[in-house]
């Protein structure tokens, strides 16, 4: 297995390149990607961030408070889709074996090219194929195996073409910290490090039986790791069996219309999906999470298909099974499984009329994107919550209706006893007498006198 070739591509900063290329006032600005609000995590940065200290999966608020004169964008999975699909395209034209490991990383299998063409040469000048025809900045790491490349993937960034040959393997990784190795997380990293393991070299040398001993049977995947030995093969690209979206409100709600209304628009996108990649589907997933993080999902099996009309009933059938608590949700999310090729079969008793309807409006999501026309129900999907009812339960909402309009005062223009303070009287010092309980008749007698002024004033007699 020493004689293998190993490539293993990363682009860099994938979702800020995707971005930076439909808008290229980015360029050189610190980007993060991902969610505005308060519990939006970062999906990724661009070096100009980093340099802040900012990392991805930091929750967005931190991330800020690192960088304020960070660039936020929401993030476009179509556009990040569509860019990785050409990248895999490019990748099968030219490798006989690719693994797409995720939507930027990918594996191949060049083994045996240094007799013909050089390793080093052939990656070198795939990399610059990629970056000439699709516009992103790609780094590859070049060794025996899955695990070594990867680390110099890593390592090489940006832009990195870095090639580790067998015997250079061990001097390559020991000096290394432990975090770069694959698998090893914060936890894992804290538990080795008590023991004084911080470094790869330290690591290798542990006895096998002790690292079982510390995390169990990862353990002895990492020290083979360690030791630069991975014999794991590069597997070729299998198209996915499931696709799902879910959403993580800004503010826990209880809102059932706009629930129900969210579950309507994520069909529908992944309805249209299905169909665009010409497949079906025969299980779909309801999937809620309560306030208090417990997470429930309920999932019902249908025959193959790809309508949105058939897909929205089961989903709000399910949606009815799931949420059995009167207690605010914090996420809602669908999923689709069981996916094979083929297309929807029309039943004799569909209405062909909702059929015809349906292939409009996908020709006309094809053209202007999947939003451009949707169920009027789904736009609720994206308003702000209604404000609850409390003489009604909290299940329940109010309509905004518009306020009442006001019937102005009509304006007095004298100033009657009511409207001069204390019963019209205007005496300071006998404001304090009142104050401090003098006796009754002296204020009576104050207020005689004061009112027999007034009507002399205005001529009543």
């Amino acid at each position: 297995m020493s004689n293998r070739s190993i490539v293993h591509y990363d682009l860099d900063t994938f979702f800020v390149s995707c971005e930076r290329l439909i808008n290229s006032q980015l360029n050189g600005k610190p980007v993060l990607i991902g969610g505005s609000s308060d519990r939006g995590v970062v999906a990724s940065c661009s070096y100009e961030a980093r340099a802040f200290g900012v990392r991805s999966a930091m929750p967005m608020r931190y991330a800020l408070k690192l960088c304020p004169q960070a660039i936020v964008v929401r993030g476009d999975m179509e556009l990040y889709s569509r860019y990785s699909k050409m990248v895999t395209e490019i990748m099968q034209e030219s490798a006989p074996v690719v693994e797409k490991a995720s939507v930027d990383e990918f594996y191949l299998d060049i083994s045996g090219m240094d007799k013909y063409f050089g390793s080093y040469k052939w990656t070198s000048e795939l990399s610059e194929r990629i970056n000439r025809e699709t516009g992103l900045p790609i780094s590859f790491g070049l060794s025996v195996n899955k695990t070594v490349a990867k680390v110099a993937t890593g390592e090489g960034k940006p832009r990195g073409m870095l090639a580790v040959p067998n015997d250079q393997v061990k001097p390559f990784l020991f000096p290394l910290s432990i975090r770069k190795i694959p698998m090893v997380g914060k936890a894992t990293f804290e538990i080795l490090s008590r023991i004084g393991i911080r470094k790869v070299g330290t690591m290798a040398e542990m006895p096998v039986e002790v690292m079982q001993q510390l995390i169990g049977k990862n353990g002895i995947s990492l020290w083979r790791k360690a030791n630069g030995i991975d014999n794991r093969p590069v597997v070729p690209y299998t198209e996915r069996k499931s696709i799902s979206t879910e959403r993580t409100f800004d503010k826990d709600s209880m809102d059932i219309p706009r629930l129900k209304a969210l579950l309507v628009a994520m069909v529908e996108k992944l309805a249209f999906q299905l169909r665009e990649e010409g497949k079906l589907c025969s299980c779909i997933a309801v999937k809620i999470r309560y306030t208090n993080f417990d997470t429930h999902s309920k999932q019902s099996r249908l025959q193959y298909t790809s309508n949105t009309q058939l897909l929205l009933q089961r989903a709000q059938e399910l949606f009815e099974k799931v949420y059995t608590r009167r207690m605010r949700l914090r996420l809602v999310g669908i999923r689709l499984s069981g996916l094979v090729r083929g297309s929807y079969q029309i039943n004799l008793f569909d209405d062909e009329r909702s059929i015809d309807l349906c292939m409009a409006a996908d020709k006309m999501k094809r053209r202007f994107g999947y939003k451009c026309l949707q169920r009027a129900v789904a736009l609720n999907a994206y308003r702000q919550p209604t404000r609850m009812m409390k003489d009604k339960g909290l299940g329940s909402t109010l309509d905004r209706a518009e306020p009442e309009a006001i019937k102005p005062k009509r304006p007095r223009k004298g100033r009657s006893f009511g409207q001069v303070g204390w019963g019209g009287l205007h005496n300071t010092d006998l404001r304090k007498a009142l104050i401090k309980d003098q006796e009754p008749q002296a204020i009576v007698g104050e207020r005689q006198r004061e009112i027999a002024e007034r009507r002399k004033k205005n001529n009543y007699f």
